[in-house]
């Protein structure tokens, strides 16, 4: 690099990173100095070694939107920066809605399905119902086969499961699970990881919901099942809580700027956690989001911290 080149090259990153720090790049521009910060953190899926990063996307609600509408321009930001910012997985359902139909559009409209872990759901009640409802997701997501496919909620999982399974070994799927999003579901989910061979489950876990960590997690290590963390805002509320409260001093050492991040970091800082699967349809906070994929993770110590102060909110 010639001399002059070089200057200038120095001058424009000083600069870059001098207005990222202080918010004051567009939002395009921020997104990519923050992926050119450094990768997204990565994790292994235990059955074959894939590594995924630690920051995917959650669709209910958001992607619950209007084709061709100012929500649906959002989105194509939002998956946008999501996929330049070197996240993969999106999670999605036939119950959410539309959001089946929005991601399968918007994957399309970027050229984003070969990048896309898709992983969505089976939410029936019988062999039949099921089978109906994968082709129509087939159709709607615009892929004939998905990476993950999930059991929603353990409903009726003694029949969908096995489906499920048959679909893999027909190529229609690499991995299959099931999920949950309460304290209530945990128990279930322990006897059937205990019995049952699965490469993934999904369950919820955040600061003030942290009954997971007790049986749950520990044991998704033993079997070498991958975890993908829902809620870990607590549907949003966690948000008014820390409203007028000052992140922890320690927050700079983790490389944390704002609460949605410490959130996130505290999720994928426990060992079991595979990716953390939080939605928003703001592009501002997608890009907020990727940045909890970077840095050094939260300490034993400082994870105890977060979940006292907030027990004692």
């Amino acid at each position: 690099m010639h001399l002059h080149s070089r200057r200038r090259f120095l001058a424009g990153s000083a600069a870059t990173v001098s207005a990222l720090a202080l918010g004051t790049l567009p939002l395009p521009m921020r997104a990519l100095a923050a992926a050119a910060a450094g990768p997204l953190l990565t994790r292994p899926i235990p059955s074959s070694g894939e590594q995924l990063p630690v920051i995917g996307a959650g669709t209910s609600g958001s992607y619950d939107v209007d084709l061709g509408s100012p929500e649906y321009a959002a989105l194509q930001e939002v998956v946008r920066i999501f996929f330049e910012g070197g996240a993969r997985v999106i999670d999605t359902s036939p119950n959410y809605g539309r959001s089946d139909e929005v991601v399968g559009s918007l994957l399309a409209d970027g050229g984003w399905r070969a990048k896309a872990f898709i992983a969505t759901k089976i939410a029936a009640d019988s062999r039949e119902a099921a089978e109906a409802q994968w082709k129509d997701s087939q159709r709607r997501l615009r892929t004939d086969k998905v990476e993950l496919l999930q059991v929603h909620n353990l409903r009726d999982w003694q029949r969908q499961l096995p489906y499920a399974r048959q679909l893999k070994e027909q190529g229609k799927t690499k991995y299959v699970g099931v999920t949950h999003y309460t304290d209530a579901g945990l128990p279930e989910l322990e006897r059937i990881m205990r019995a049952e061979k699965l490469d993934f489950i999904q369950i919820h876990y955040s600061v003030i919901s942290t009954r997971a960590a007790e049986r749950v997690l520990p044991l998704a290590q033993d079997r070498g099942v991958a975890v993908l963390i829902n809620r870990a805002f607590d549907d949003g509320r966690l948000f008014a809580k820390v409203k007028d409260r000052p992140l922890p001093g320690w927050a700079a050492e983790v490389g944390v700027t704002s609460w949605a991040q410490m959130f996130l970091k505290f999720a994928i800082s426990h060992p079991a956690v595979t990716v953390v699967i939080p939605a928003t349809g703001k592009p501002e906070r997608q890009a907020d989001q990727l940045k909890a994929g970077r840095g050094p993770l939260l300490t034993a110590a400082q994870q105890q911290e977060l979940v006292r102060q907030f027990a004692a909110a």
